[in-house]
């Protein structure tokens, strides 16, 4: 009965733990069941327009964040600052922390937010490419960058605020909520023998396909949200990813329409340079998801709360704040303590 009841202390208080280091916002992430090993990538997309904020799609090998395991992943990363006109394309690589981060920042002459654009990456054996509304804004070609990326990748969509100040601008939470909306999403996987993309599928969510995706429930270093289930839905035919309070997450209003896509003009996105292509270590602007991310699974995983070490189990979609289900679970491991200590003291 000690036994019993020192492992439902510890329980307790790991779960306590959880709660009381939960974060003061709300982000919002999906990830894919499936992985894909290259293939074609086109979202359409309207971002949030913020400071501070990041709106973004990309693809990650699952566990990357798990120690010195090689890192792998390919960004769309759009700042909410600057009136949302600069995104940036991005890869991470290496085993060794902090990662290798091959950025360049490309500026738009339009709001990213205030209409839908079409994002594309491709990814083959032979080169790494990002357009925008059918323009070009970046390729990497026969590098050993490229050439790493042997690993397949899930795919993710995440809504979150960096607290790097030099990478994202400042912070100030007077503007929330924010809201990503995503119109669709179609994969063509890659023929390595005609050397085309192929096939593949498209959610245009007309609901939320669990078999398909699902809803984060983690965070990380440098973060200053927790990820939440509640603040992903899907209505109208779109995809909304919710940057909110603590105490105020979800989306009640109705997702701005989306023009057909013919209509969107590809130079009003025209893209430029904005910083040449580094191959450097940096800390300045963290990846979309950190190291450190693998400790607060871990410590989830550890008192059977459905968050993975690798960030790749299925989230719970339960209520509260911070943790997923964390306080429902604490509830009843309180109760079923009470009712131990009241059974061993008759």
């Amino acid at each position: 009965m000690r036994r019993l009841l020192c492992v439902f202390i510890a329980i307790t208080m790991g779960l306590a733990a959880q709660i009381v280091n939960a974060k003061a916002y709300k982000g919002a992430e999906i990830y894919s069941s499936d992985s894909h090993l290259y293939g074609r990538y086109e979202i359409r997309m309207r971002v949030a327009k913020a400071s501070g904020v990041l709106s973004t799609f990309f693809t990650y090998k699952n566990g990357s964040e798990v120690g010195n395991t090689f890192w792998e992943e390919i960004d769309i990363e759009v700042f909410g600052k600057n009136n949302a006109t600069e995104w940036q394309s991005n890869i991470i690589l290496g085993s060794s922390r902090p990662t290798i981060h091959i950025e360049q920042v490309h500026t738009a002459n339009a709001s990213l937010a205030d209409d839908y654009h079409t994002y594309v990456i491709e990814w083959t054996p032979d080169y790494v490419a990002w357009f925008v509304d059918g323009v070009e804004a970046r390729r990497i070609t026969g590098t050993s960058t490229v050439t790493s990326l042997t690993n397949a990748q899930s795919l993710r969509f995440n809504i979150w605020s960096s607290e790097s100040v030099p990478w994202v601008g400042a912070w100030d939470d007077s503007v929330l909520p924010v809201y990503q909306f995503v119109n669709y999403i179609d994969y063509k996987a890659y023929n390595a023998t005609t050397k085309t993309f192929e096939g593949g599928w498209r959610d245009d969510f007309n609901n939320f396909d669990s078999a398909r995706w699902g809803k984060a429930n983690w965070s990380f270093d440098t973060n200053r949200v927790d990820f939440a289930p509640e603040n992903v839905l899907v209505k109208d035919g779109i995809l909304v990813l919710a940057l909110t309070k603590e105490n105020a997450t979800g989306f009640s209003g109705n997702p701005p329409a989306d023009a057909p896509a013919s209509s969107s003009s590809a130079s009003s996105v025209a893209v430029s340079s904005a910083a040449a292509s580094s191959i450097a270590a940096s800390s300045a602007a963290p990846s979309s998801i950190a190291a450190s991310s693998v400790a607060a699974s871990v410590a989830a995983s550890s008192v059977a709360v459905a968050t993975s070490s690798t960030a790749t189990s299925n989230a719970t979609s339960g209520g509260g704040s911070g943790g997923g289900g964390a306080f429902n679970l604490l509830g009843l491991f309180v109760l079923a303590g009470l009712l131990l200590i009241r059974r061993r003291n008759k």
